[in-house]
Parts: structure tokens; C-alpha cells; sequence
């Protein structure tokens, strides 16, 4: 008998605990923008160099050029990179 009351009084705080968070949010669930924010910069860290580098070792390939294209697209890829970089940074977090 004593159990029964415990649990339907810990299920009544429960419900009053979710009630409040959910008045508290708006009923929206709350989702970090700063985690994305952090996983658009790692993406542009490891993606344009990657595809910079892919692509300017392809054209160097079929073309006989080596290095040169995969110097150049190596460069502009990482200055890129961190020029989006710089933008996602100007992005407020919340």
C-alpha cells in the first residue's frame, strides 16, 4: 500500500517536473547550435583540403603537370576553409 502511494506521488512529481521544463521551453525541444557550429568547422577543416588535394592530384595525374595544380587547389582550399571558417565563427552560438 505504502509503494503504491510512493510511486503515483514520485509519478505526480514527475509529471509537475516535465509540465514546468515544458512551460519553461516552449515545448520546443532545445537543440545546441553550437554543436553544429562546431561540426561545420571540423567538416570544413577536413573536407576542403581533402577535396582540394583529390582534385588538384587528379588533373596533375591526367595532365603530366605534377605538382602544380595539387599545390594550387591545395592552397585555395584551405583558404577556403578558413574564410568560412572565420564566417561560422561570426554566427551567434545561443
Amino acid at each position: 500500500m505504502a509503494d503504491d502511494r510512493q510511486n503515483t506521488d514520485l509519478d505526480s512529481r514527475i509529471a509537475a517536473a516535465r509540465a514546468a521544463e515544458e512551460a519553461r521551453t516552449g515545448g520546443a525541444p532545445v537543440q545546441s547550435k553550437g554543436y553544429g557550429q562546431g561540426s561545420r568547422v571540423l567538416m570544413e577543416l577536413i573536407g576542403a583540403p581533402l577535396g582540394g588535394g583529390i582534385i588538384g592530384w587528379a588533373l596533375d595525374y591526367w595532365l603530366n603537370t605534377s605538382p602544380w595544380f595539387l599545390l594550387i587547389l591545395l592552397t585555395l582550399a584551405i583558404i577556403v576553409a578558413f574564410r568560412n571558417i572565420y564566417r561560422i565563427s561570426k554566427e551567434r552560438a545561443e
